[in-house]
């Protein structure tokens, strides 16, 4: 079920209609800001529901044990998600709190997106002690990322910078920048608001430049799809403009098999019935790349994502994947 039949699913359903239970348990990974991404939807549970108790279940996942490797080598974004869908499987947690561009564009058989949150800063932040800007940096410095699509975006208009990966929660990547590890790094500004650190952005990075990657900036809450009870109880958190956007996004990233793997993006905006679609591939460092620009309308995020996907491949990028995937091998 698509992300906006669920909005209106939930519309025709109201909560006041749902029992309340006694005890609500939330699955998140331990790092800060995922964290602080459970407390938020906890504390808006909690306004909702006061007669219940919402609790926090903090699990490590495999993608925050392996350090050492680009996500694209060890399994994709599916490693910061498993052990919470298993803790849900298990009966340990009701629900759990992702950062959607986290979220696989597949989730596994019995799992199912009951909301999508309103939508913060989706833009990248350029980070750095020393430098203002991409423009400052001398020739030869090194730049760090965790993202493909990043580091095909940088290299496209930087070719004399060095890029290198970077993983890590957030505090671990800032301490790399603060070891001198790295000139300047490019993160998610959204997850730098959430946790208080806007002064460490020394500039936004306007999706003309760099465009985000799929659902980049919302947060998504994820329950088995049997759950009608749950879905009822959390269609209010939904953010319907931002579930129609993320909806576009990641429909051009499903066509493509969107993962890690690929040097994607996808950024969406809705003005009142009008959705307008960017996004792009590309090769890792830079040398091609595939992009689009539409609108249509944002009642059928869906078939937008269909229509740019085809403007996509009308520029050869079937090719362009074939040549990402032959880099990785």
């Amino acid at each position: 079920m698509r992300l906006c039949e669920i909005h209106q699913r939930n519309r025709k359903k109201p909560v006041l209609n749902t029992p309340i239970p006694s005890k609500l348990v939330i699955a998140s990974r331990e790092s800060r800001l995922a964290l602080w991404q459970a407390e938020h939807v906890r504390s808006k549970l909690s306004a909702l529901y006061p007669q219940c108790s919402v609790e926090i279940l903090g699990m490590t996942t495999q993608g925050d044990r392996i350090l050492d490797r680009t996500l694209s080598k060890v399994g994709g974004k599916g490693l910061f998600v498993k052990e919470l869908e298993v803790a849900i499987e298990e009966g340990h947690a009701d629900l759990a709190v992702h950062s959607l561009k986290d979220v696989p564009m597949e989730l596994p058989a019995g799992f199912a997106l009951a909301a999508v949150l309103e939508r913060e800063d989706p833009r990248d932040a350029f980070v750095s002690n020393d430098f203002a800007s991409l423009d400052e940096l001398p020739d030869g410095a090194v730049v760090g990322t965790s993202s493909l699509r990043r580091q095909a975006l940088v290299a496209a208009r930087y070719p004399k910078l060095v890029i290198r990966p970077l993983r890590g929660n957030l505090d671990t990547r800032l301490g790399k920048l603060d070891r001198g590890e790295y000139a300047a790094i490019i993160l998610a500004a959204a997850g730098l608001k959430r946790l208080g650190l806007e002064s460490r952005i020394r500039a936004l990075i306007e999706p003309e430049f760099s465009l985000p990657a799929p659902g980049q900036g919302a947060m998504a809450i994820e329950i088995l799809s049997s759950r009608d009870d749950l879905r009822r109880l959390l269609a209010p958190l939904g953010h319907l403009a931002t579930e129609q956007a993320v909806t576009a996004e990641r429909a051009v990233s499903r066509i493509f098999g969107g993962s890690c793997q690929i040097p994607l993006a996808a950024f969406a905006t809705v003005d009142a019935d009008v959705l307008r679609l960017r996004a792009m591939v590309a090769t890792p460092d830079g040398r091609r790349m595939a992009s689009a620009d539409l609108s249509g309308l944002s009642a059928d995020p869906e078939n937008v994502g269909r229509r740019i996907a085809d403007a996509l491949q009308a520029q050869d990028a079937a090719s362009i994947l074939a040549a990402c995937k032959a880099m990785d091998a």
